[in-house]
């Protein structure tokens, strides 16, 4: 009799690169100031994928007001598009065929923290939905603080009906997601993917890291194995 299993992902920088989301932002962004200011897109694009490819992250749109002398005013709604439009983006082909795999033994679930109605179009962009059991906003969930609070990740444990130790969380965040999920019993995984070699991995729970997520299903068979029950007549 095999016993019920479950492996929980988080979103962002986990099932998919967060920067995808941050250069469909790019695009409306560029769609805005060629109506509004004339400003080739090209040229919008170029300076926001530049400042993000040399470790700006955060500081793009100042240096395209700066490079275009447009008033640092427009930063927060430049922003706030960034964040509230709706994204074009693509779940990895690697990440589908790891959810199709696993959901023939797991019952697979997705944790995200960030504001829900963001988080949403996010899923809903990558389809992600169709290939796990149960999609869980951790700020609408037990005390609505969000990972690493406990509540959270207990939310998303009684929604896939899996106890802690049969459960393993898969996440990039050491403190959000491998903290948070070991303080509650379950195993876990740290995501590098879409991070240098050692960054962000400085957590104590942090024990087991791997950069492709086509070696979740080896790992978390090690980690949760499938245990059986003998009946004797």
């Amino acid at each position: 009799m095999r016993d019920r299993r479950a492996i929980v992902f988080d979103l962002d920088d986990t099932l998919y690169p967060y920067r995808a989301f941050v250069r469909s932002g790019f695009r409306a962004v560029a769609c805005r100031l060629v109506a509004d200011r004339g400003i080739p897109p090209a040229a919008v694009l170029r300076v926001l994928r530049r400042a993000l490819a040399n470790g700006r992250r955060g500081q793009e749109l100042q240096e395209l007001c700066a490079r275009f002398e447009l008033p640092e005013s427009l930063v927060g709604s430049l922003a706030d598009m960034i964040r509230e439009h709706t994204p074009s983006l693509r779940l990895p082909r690697e990440t589908a065929q790891v959810l199709r795999t696993l959901r023939r033994g797991w019952m697979l679930g997705v944790l995200t923290n960030g504001e829900p109605h963001v988080q949403r179009r996010k899923v809903a962009a990558l389809g992600v939905e169709g290939l796990v059991d149960a999609v869980l906003f951790a700020t609408e969930c037990g005390d609505r603080s969000g990972k690493p609070a406990p509540s959270a990740f207990r939310a998303a444990l009684d929604r896939l009906n899996v106890k802690a130790e049969s459960a393993v969380f898969v996440g990039d965040d050491p403190r959000t997601d491998i903290e948070g999920a070991a303080a509650v019993g379950m195993k876990t995984i740290h995501v590098t993917s879409y991070f240098g070699e050692d960054e962000r991995c400085g957590a104590a729970s942090c024990r087991i890291h791997v950069r492709r997520l086509d070696l979740i299903p080896a790992i978390a068979e090690q980690l949760v194995p499938v245990r059986t029950q003998l009946h004797v007549a």
